[in-house]
C-alpha cells in the first residue's frame, strides 16, 4: 500500500498539462490548452486541459478528471500504478508497505501480464550485460551494429539464451505463473513441454506510450533458414501490434517539439537514427501501417515523413500506407535513400548535420513523390499515364480537407500536364461513387392516394423518425449549477443584494424590499436553501453539496484541486464535467466571431442570486402542479387549494420580477 503522505506529494507536485502533454499534443487556448481527443477519432480538437483547475475534459467521449484519472483512462493503470508512474516522473520517493499474499493474488490478469513482461525485459537485459553468452553473442552483435552502451541501455535491449527453457525456468523459479508466461507469448506450452519463444535471439522490448513493456521483437543471429529472422510477441490482452509503434515512448516529446514524425520500418532504423540525433522517429515494426498507429502519431503532430529504403519494390509495396495516412487527415511527405541504403546504414555513415540536410532536401510532398514514381513506371505509355493520373486523384480523394484537395489537384495538373477541370471532374466522380457505396439503401413507397391531406412526397421506410428534442430537467441543471458555483467561488466574499418579502399592512399583499449584505458565497447558498427548506433531488449532487459545505466551512484555504483529488473516480469525473462545461466555446473560437461570453467571475453575486431564485421559481411551479392535481381528487377542499395556489403564484410573480423574467 502507498502511504497517504506519498500520495499527497504526488498530487501536490504533478502538473496535469505536463502529464497529458506526454501523450497528446496540446496547444495554448487562452488560459487553457486544447488538443485532439486520445479517446475517440476526431479531426477538430474537443479535448481541454485547465492548468488553473488542474483538470481535463474530453467533450467527445465525456471523460474527464485529474492527472491520475487520465492515466487510469488512457493507460488503463490502476490507481496505485498511476501514482507510481507520476512519482517516477517527478522523482518522488514512494513510501509503500509490503503487499500481503492475498493482495498479490487479487492483482488482475492484465496487471499480471504487465509484471511478467517487465520481469522478462529485466531478465534479458541482465543476460546481455552479466552473462558470458550474453556478452559474447548479444552484446557483440549490438556493438557490431554500431550501438553505444548508452543507446543499448536507453532502449532496454537484451539477449535470450540459446537454451530451450532458460527464461521459462528462471521465471517459474521466481514465482511467475506459467499461464501468464504463455499468455504473453514468452513461453510456448505444448502438453507437458515448455519452450522459450525467443530462444537464441537479441531482444527489442516494445513499450507503450507511457513506458510499460507490452511485448518483444527478437532477431535470430544464426543462419537457420527455417527460422524467421524477426519474431514478434503474439497478440495478447496488453499487446496489439496494430495499435503500437516501436520507439514512440522515447520519441513522443521530440515529435511534439519538432511537429513532425519520421516513420521507418524496423527496430534498428529507429535506434540508429535516434543515436545519430534524429529522435522524432518511430517504426511500425514490420507490420502493415494501421489507422490506429496513424492516430497515435496524430495526437502529437499532424505531419508524418515516411522514410523508404532504396529498394524500388519495397517502395511500391509500401506506398499503400500513404493513402491511409491521407485518409486520417495527416500531412505526409516521403523521403527515399540511395539504392542499397536504408535509414540504419545511411545514418550510421553520415553525421547529424549531413543526415538533417539530406532529409530536408529529399523529403517530397506525397503527390510529387507518387507522380515521379508512377510516371517512371508509365514510360510514356498513354494508357499507363492515364492510369497513373487516376491513381494520384484516387489518393487526393481520400484527403478530408477540401482546400488541401484543391491545392493538390492544381499541383497534379501542373506535374502531369493535364487540365485542372478534367482532374476536378474525375475527383467528383470518385467522391460520388464512394458516397453511393457508403450510403444506406432506402426503400421508397410512392403515394397511393389522391387525398389532399396526405403528404405529396415520398415516404422513407426502414428509417427512424426524427427524434424530438430531449426535455430539460430544470432542477437537475440548477442543482448542477449550485455545485459549480460552490466549487469555483464558494470561498469568495461577495456583496449580495437580497430580497426580503414582507406583508404590506395596508393591503395584506406580499411586497419585496431590497437589502444588501456582505457574506461568503457558500454561506449565502446554504442559508437560502435552509430558509426555504429546499433539498437536492439528485443523490450525487446532494452528497457533493454537503461535502463542499462542510469543507468550505472548515478549511479557510479551500482548494478545488485538493477537493477533487479526494473524490472517487466517478464523482471526480462528474465534478470535472461540471467545471469544464463552459470551456466548450473556447474550442470553437467564439471570440473570433465576436461572440463574447460574459465571465462568471464578473458577476458572482448576481449568478448566485439568479440561480437560487430560479430554483425557488421551479419548486413553486412543482408545488402548483401538485395542488392542481389535488383538485382532481374526490372530496378535495377546492377553495382552500385555490387560495394556496394564488399565494404561490403571487410569490412567483415577485421572484420573477427580481429575475427579470415574464411569468408563464
Amino acid at each position: 500500500m502507498i502511504s497517504q503522505n506519498s500520495i499527497a506529494k504526488v498530487f501536490e507536485t504533478a502538473r496535469v498539462e505536463e502529464v497529458i502533454g506526454d501523450f497528446v499534443q496540446l496547444k495554448k487556448a487562452g488560459t487553457n490548452y486544447k488538443g485532439l481527443s486520445p479517446f475517440s477519432e476526431e479531426r477538430s480538437p474537443s479535448f481541454v486541459v485547465s492548468p488553473v483547475k488542474q483538470i481535463w475534459k474530453d467533450f467527445s467521449s465525456g471523460k474527464g478528471g485529474n492527472a491520475v484519472t487520465f492515466l487510469m483512462e488512457h493507460e488503463h493503470f490502476t490507481y496505485p500504478e498511476a501514482i507510481k508512474y507520476l512519482a517516477k516522473k517527478y522523482n518522488i520517493e514512494i513510501e509503500e508497505t509490503e503487499r500481503t499474499d492475498e493482495e498479490k493474488a487479487q492483482a488482475d490478469n492484465r496487471e499480471s501480464l504487465y509484471l511478467v513482461s517487465e520481469y522478462a525485459s529485466s531478465y534479458f537485459q541482465n543476460v546481455l550485460h552479466k552473462t558470458n553468452p550474453g556478452k559474447a553473442i548479444g552484446l557483440s552483435y549490438f556493438k557490431e551494429r554500431g550501438f553505444t552502451e548508452e543507446t543499448i541501455k536507453k532502449f532496454d535491449l537484451g539477449y535470450s539464451l540459446d537454451e530451450w527453457q532458460g527464461f521459462t525456468d528462471d521465471a517459474l523459479g521466481k514465482g511467475y505463473k506459467i499461464n501468464f508466461l504463455e499468455q504473453t507469448g514468452l513461453t510456448i506450452v505444448k502438453g507437458e513441454k515448455r519452450f522459450d519463444r525467443f530462444k537464441g535471439r537479441v531482444m527489442f522490448p516494445i513499450h507503450s506510450m507511457s513506458g510499460r513493456v507490452l511485448g518483444f521483437g527478437g532477431r535470430i543471429l544464426t543462419n537457420d533458414k527455417k527460422a524467421a529472422k524477426y519474431l514478434n510477441s503474439p497478440e495478447s490482452e496488453i499487446y496489439h501490434k496494430s495499435k503500437i509503434l516501436y520507439g514512440l515512448y522515447h520519441a513522443k516529446q521530440s515529435i511534439a517539439k519538432e511537429d513532425n514524425c519520421y516513420l521507418v520500418e524496423g527496430y534498428t532504423d529507429v535506434i540508429q537514427l535516434c543515436q545519430t540525433g534524429i529522435t522524432n522517429v518511430v517504426s511500425s515494426s514490420g507490420t502493415a501501417l494501421s489507422p490506429d498507429q496513424i492516430r497515435l502519431i496524430n495526437r502529437l503532430t499532424n505531419n508524418i515523413t515516411v522514410l523508404f529504403d532504396g529498394d524500388a519494390a519495397g517502395i511500391r509495396a509500401s506506398i499503400r500506407g500513404i493513402d491511409l495516412i491521407l485518409e486520417q487527415g495527416v500531412n505526409v511527405k516521403i523521403c527515399t535513400f540511395p539504392d542499397g541504403e536504408d535509414p540504419d546504414s545511411f545514418s550510421k555513415s553520415n553525421t547529424l548535420e549531413e543526415l538533417k540536410e539530406y532529409l530536408n532536401d529529399n523529403a517530397k510532398d506525397f503527390i510529387q513523390f507518387k507522380a515521379s514514381l508512377l510516371v517512371k513506371e508509365a514510360n510514356n505509355d498513354p494508357i499507363k499515364k492515364a492510369e497513373t493520373i487516376r491513381e494520384i486523384v484516387n489518393s487526393i480523394a481520400k484527403i478530408p480537407d477540401q482546400i488541401k484537395r484543391e491545392i493538390y489537384i492544381q499541383e497534379c495538373a501542373r506535374i502531369m500536364d493535364i487540365s485542372e477541370n478534367v482532374l476536378f471532374t474525375t475527383l467528383a466522380q470518385i467522391n460520388n461513387k464512394g458516397a453511393q457505396s457508403n450510403s444506406k439503401p432506402k426503400s421508397y413507397a410512392p403515394p397511393t392516394s389522391s387525398d389532399p391531406n396526405e403528404p405529396p412526397f415520398e415516404v422513407y421506410r426502414n428509417e427512424e423518425p426524427p427524434s424530438s428534442k430531449p426535455k430539460i430537467d430544470v432542477q437537475y441543471e440548477l442543482e448542477r449549477k449550485i455545485i459549480e458555483i460552490l466549487m469555483l467561488y464558494g470561498d469568495k466574499t461577495e456583496e449580495f443584494e437580497d430580497v426580503v418579502l414582507e406583508v404590506d399592512e395596508a393591503t395584506g399583499d406580499l411586497v419585496s424590499k431590497p437589502m444588501k449584505q456582505e457574506t461568503r458565497v457558500f454561506e449565502k447558498i446554504y442559508l437560502d436553501l435552509q430558509e426555504d427548506e429546499m433539498h437536492f433531488s439528485n443523490p450525487q449532487f446532494k452528497t457533493l453539496y454537503y461535502s463542499l459545505i462542510d469543507k468550505l466551512n472548515q478549511d479557510e484555504n479551500f482548494s478545488t484541486k485538493n477537493f477533487i483529488n479526494q473524490l472517487d473516480q466517478e464523482t471526480a469525473g462528474t465534478v470535472t464535467s461540471i467545471l469544464m462545461e463552459d470551456e466548450r466555446y473556447n474550442l470553437h473560437d467564439w471570440e473570433r466571431n465576436l461572440i463574447i461570453p460574459k465571465e462568471k467571475k464578473d458577476s458572482v453575486a448576481l449568478l448566485v442570486s439568479q440561480t437560487i431564485l430560479s430554483l425557488r421559481c421551479h419548486l413553486i411551479d412543482k408545488k402548483v402542479i401538485e395542488y392542481k392535481n389535488e383538485t382532481l381528487k374526490e372530496n378535495a377542499d377546492t377553495r382552500s387549494i385555490i387560495e394556496d395556489v394564488k399565494d404561490y403564484v403571487g410569490l412567483k410573480m415577485l421572484l420573477s420580477r427580481k429575475l427579470g423574467k415574464v411569468v408563464s
